[in-house]
């Protein structure tokens, strides 16, 4: 008997509509196009606006993803949201995307896992499902980091973007679906990828504020280090736990964090640059969003055929980092 898979049934995904170019950071830091391509292989983000909160950016995805699977609000069993950069400390920012939603009484709550949420989120789900807990579940992963960047920091103010990412999970009927997954954590490494202020430890003060300790802070250098060496891993023993080998891949797509970090993964499964989908030239780093936003953008271009093996790949704060091998 085939082991029992939960599948994507619908996708959206949404990016505020401003748009800040390398040639804008210029103006702002000692910085150049050249020198932020180069490294990152970013060349613009989106930018929330002043109003914009995460349960603004998520409710877009979230709708659209509705529509995508033919369902309303009021069809789901859960609202999950994993994101950094909450609305509000509580509630929570999947309640306030419930709310958005009209989602009368469905069960929603938040998932911090830094950039490895969405694939927190989908092995979450997965246990939902086939515990019977729950049978359709809206995943979005939703981030607006550019307000907790400091934009006097040119190591980091160059590198994020705003962003959402949603999908409805439901098992899946037939073979396509969520064939394994893989997740693991490091909090010994936390210090080097923090926002160190606004919590129990460091409560908001002016000191708090003058040292912009409410800010995101990261030690560049060691998080790319370790980032390479657990993604690798992370996908070679997802593939292994599918009973898949490399060849077997159609699509990596991992999380768009920095494109050496990108294509160290791609190298790491003999991949071609043809099977790896890259979009951080256009978003930056979205965190949790940038895995969910690909999903879409290749479904939306027609590039995802049935039966194409998927490898989703994330690295986050915490630390944590995950897999998941999906065959579409």
């Amino acid at each position: 008997m085939e082991k029992r898979k939960i599948k994507i049934t619908g996708t959206g995904h949404y990016v505020p509509d401003k748009i800040l170019t390398n040639q804008d950071l210029e103006k702002m830091v000692d910085t150049s196009d050249e020198w932020i391509v180069t490294r990152t292989g970013i060349k613009e983000r989106h930018i929330a606006s002043a109003e914009q909160a995460t349960s603004d950016l998520a409710a877009e995805a979230a709708r659209q993803a509705l529509q995508d699977a033919g369902l309303k609000a009021e069809d789901l069993d859960l609202i999950l949201v994993a994101t950094s950069t909450p609305d509000t400390i509580f509630p929570s920012t999947a309640c306030r995307l419930q709310h958005h939603l009209q989602a009368d009484h469905v069960p929603a709550f938040d998932l911090s896992a830094g950039c490895t949420g969405f694939l927190y989120g989908m092995i979450v789900a997965e246990g939902l499902i086939f515990g019977g807990t729950a049978r359709r579940i809206l995943l979005v992963g939703a981030e607006l980091l550019t307000k907790i960047t400091n934009w006097e920091d040119r190591s980091t103010c160059v590198l994020f973007g705003d962003g959402a990412g949603a999908v409805i999970l439901e098992e899946s009927k037939d073979d396509s679906g969520m064939l394994s997954s893989y997740w693991k954590a490091d909090g010994s490494l936390g210090e080097l990828l923090i926002l160190p202020g606004g919590g129990t430890k460091i409560p908001a003060s002016h000191d708090s504020v003058e040292k912009r300790l409410h800010f995101l802070h990261m030690k560049g250098n060691e998080v790319f280090k370790y980032a390479v060496k657990r993604m690798g891993e992370a996908a070679v023993e997802a593939l292994k736990r599918a009973g898949l080998k490399e060849t077997d891949v159609d699509f990596l797509i991992p999380h768009q964090a920095n494109i050496r970090i990108i294509d160290a993964t791609g190298q790491r499964l003999k991949l071609p640059p043809e099977k790896v989908y890259v979009n951080i030239h256009r978003y930056g780093n979205i965190s949790v969003a940038s895995i969910p936003v690909a999903i879409h953008e290749l479904k939306e271009a027609g590039k995802l055929k049935k039966g194409d093996i998927l490898v989703l790949d994330a690295f986050g704060a915490g630390f944590t980092w995950a897999a998941v091998v999906y065959r579409w």
